[in-house]
Parts: structure tokens; sequence; C-alpha cells
């Protein structure tokens, strides 16, 4: 059995580019990061903070509960090291696992082959000692254990969190090409927003950015909505530690006083779909929905509030010539119509968001999928600028060690 008080080494892995944004979401959240990478962030902790995180964490993808790291040189020494692991105190004999694994190395020529190490080594550990074995697949709902290898540098790790974290678990009705919902966090992150000012989202599609906006806003976490982690199938997991968190999250959401998001589309049928998943959300009574063209959205008067846009970019959805106008429309929209905002576009497409016609004070930089992206940030003063200042300096995120 596995002391779940026992500090270790954890990883928390996130999407390329999403590291800053899970780093600040840790040290908010208390803990200190002792390494940030392009795909993951370091720090120290027990299986009971896993718990903790795998429930709070929105821009995370897998928390990972080192069980060893070693130095390896051939696949064919795998076996022995693997075997020589006490699973048992890990899983039951009757139990079930399943093994993800990401090998760079030149003794590899197909990485399956080392899950299949792995799961023999396992197996015939558990049928020496005790006759019987656990069943293991491919799925990841119970027991996870996940491998890194590269050059002579190998670790093994409990996946606590089995199926991704980057969907939050609302969304029953994604729409078309919707952005996922750990990228919708990243770069309300991102932007600044202070959670109290208005946040308004037209061309919304399926509300998962108004809705991550609202979650925010409320103190409402991605574990809410999801009952089922891959730790809870590790001995030594106790129940009562996961329902404790699960009544502090719940006793900690905090009421809106006051209208402070709106989300728009001209999609009819998207609106149905913003609102049921904002309903399962519990939040469908904080946003207000419309149905009508992005440059009628509502506009609240403001000095500091946040209209954010994910038109098409022409990757998946839309006809690039044909969104030229569209970007065009975007520019002069927030021009002439959200002075005192700070105007947020993310496009995949960077010479589309050229046709916006403002220069960008922030060019973040994002992955959607594989999709190189840019969460574009304009201020949108009201009046003339002071002359003599340079209006929107172009800055990208710092890159990352890693």
């Amino acid at each position: 059995m596995i002391d779940f008080d026992q500090v270790g080494r954890l990883v928390v892995t996130c999407y390329d580019r999403n590291a800053p944004f899970l780093e600040a979401e840790l040290i908010e959240l208390g803990f200190i990061p002792t390494g940030v990478f392009r795909t993951h962030v370091e720090l120290t902790g027990s299986l009971n903070d896993c718990i903790f995180l795998n429930m709070h964490l929105r821009t995370a993808s897998h928390v990972l509960y080192e069980i060893q790291s070693f130095s390896l040189d051939h696949v064919q020494s795998l076996y022995m090291i693997v075997k020589g692991i006490p699973w048992e105190d890990f899983i039951d004999p009757d139990g079930y696992f399943s093994v993800i694994s990401n090998v760079k190395h030149e003794s590899v020529d197909n990485p399956l082959f080392v899950n299949v190490k792995i799961k023999d080594a396992i197996a015939d550990r558990f049928r020496e000692k005790f006759g019987i074995r656990p069943d293991s697949g491919s799925n990841l709902n119970e027991a996870v254990f996940q491998f890194f290898w590269k050059g002579e540098a190998a670790s093994l790790y409990i996946n606590t969190s089995g199926d991704t974290l980057i969907k939050h678990g609302y969304r029953k009705i994604p729409g078309a090409a919707p952005m996922m919902e750990s990228l919708a966090s990243a770069c309300i992150l991102a932007s600044g927003w202070d959670q109290t000012s208005p946040f308004v989202n037209p061309m919304c599609g399926s509300g998962t950015v108004a809705i991550e906006a609202a979650l925010m806003a409320t103190d409402r976490y991605p574990g809410l909505y999801r009952d089922d982690y891959a730790l809870m199938y590790i001995k030594g997991y106790d129940a009562g530690v996961y329902y404790g968190l699960k009544e502090k999250m719940m006793n900690r959401i905090k009421p809106i006083d006051s209208q402070i998001i709106w989300a728009s589309d001209i999609s009819e049928r998207a609106i149905k779909a913003s609102k049921e998943n904002a309903r399962f959300a519990g939040v469908e009574d904080l946003i207000q929905f419309e149905v009508c063209d992005f440059r009628e959205t509502t506009l609240p008067e403001t000095e500091s509030g946040m209209v954010f846009l994910n038109p098409e970019y022409g990757e998946r959805l839309g006809n690039e010539e044909e969104l030229e106008e569209t970007y065009r429309e975007i520019g002069d929209f927030m021009k002439k119509r959200c002075p005192g905002y700070t105007g947020l576009v993310f496009t995949g497409n960077l010479d589309l968001g050229k046709k916006i016609g403002l220069k960008p004070k922030r060019r973040i930089p994002f992955y959607n999928g594989t999709i190189d992206c840019r969460l574009l940030v304009f201020e949108l003063y009201r009046g003339s600028r002071v002359p003599g200042k340079e209006e929107f300096p172009s800055q990208e995120m710092p890159k990352n060690p890693g």
C-alpha cells in the first residue's frame, strides 16, 4: 500500500506554451514550482496533493507522481528494472492497469514495444508472487502508469489523472471546432482579466470561453464536474480526502453581485448549445446570451473590460479569402464600439490577424492542437493617444526553458 502523504516529485503536463499559466495557477493554489518547461511544470508534493491538483487545475493535462527514475541504455534492460518494483503495493493482483510511454531512444523504433515490455514485467511479477495477474489494456479509467525515456534518463510515474484534464466535464454539446477548456482558461489568464469587470465574448460558439470566465469569477473549479481519477485505483487512496476536498470546493463558490459576462453568436443553434453547457456548469444565470451579429453584441460602458473574439481562421472552418472581410469588420467593431476595453482576438492565421487594422500591444503564442496560434491583445483607448508614445509595442511571451 502506498503512503498518500509521502512527498515526492510531481510533474504536471500541459499544452505546449501553456506552462507559464499553469505555473501561475500552481502558485495561486499555494504550491512552489521547481522547474518550468514548455510542456510541463515540476514541483514536489504527495498523492493527496495530486487529488487536490487534479480537482483544481484549469490549464493542466495530467498530474504525474514519480515512482522511480533510473539510467537506461537499452530497451532490453527495461524488463528487469520494472519487474523489480513492488507493484503489489500499487494495485491488487485482480486489478487493472494501463501503460503510456513517451520514448525517444535509438534502441526503440516502436513505442508500443516499450508498453508491452512494461506490462509483461508487471504481469510476470504478479504471476510469480500470487499465481494471478491484473488485467491490462488501453483504457485510462483505472490505474495508469506512465513511462518517459530520453537519452539515458528514464522515469516511471503514476498518472494520477487518467483521462485528460484539458476537458472540464461540463461541455455536453461541443459545437463546431471548439476551443478546448484548458486552452480557453489559459487565454483568459493570459489576458489579465480582473474577474470583476465586464467580459464580453462575441462569436461565442458553444460558449467555452464565456463559461470558463464565469467559472473563474465565481471560484468554480473543474473538479466540480468530475468524480473519477486514476489515482482512486491506487492502493492507499482514502475517499474521505477526496470528498472533503469536494465539499470545500463547493463551499468556496462565490456569487457575482452584478452582470459581468455577455456572450453572443449569430447562430441560434450555437446559443442553444452554449446555454445548455452553461446550465450543466451551473453558470447559465451568470451569462447574458444573445443571438446576434457580433457587431450588435451588448457592450456595457466600462474603463477596464475585456472583449474576446475567437473567429474562424481558415485552418478548419472558414475559407481564408472569405474571412478577410470578417477580420476587417472585427477591427472596425473594436475601434468604433469598444473604446475603454481590452480587445482580444485568438487566431491561427497571422495574415488574417493583420486585416484587423490595429497594431496589437502583445502577441501571446499558443497552440490549438497542432495549429500555431496567437492571442492578439489590443488596448482600445478612449480619445487620442499622447503624441510621441509608441501606440502598441509588440511583445511575445518570454520563452521557457526545456
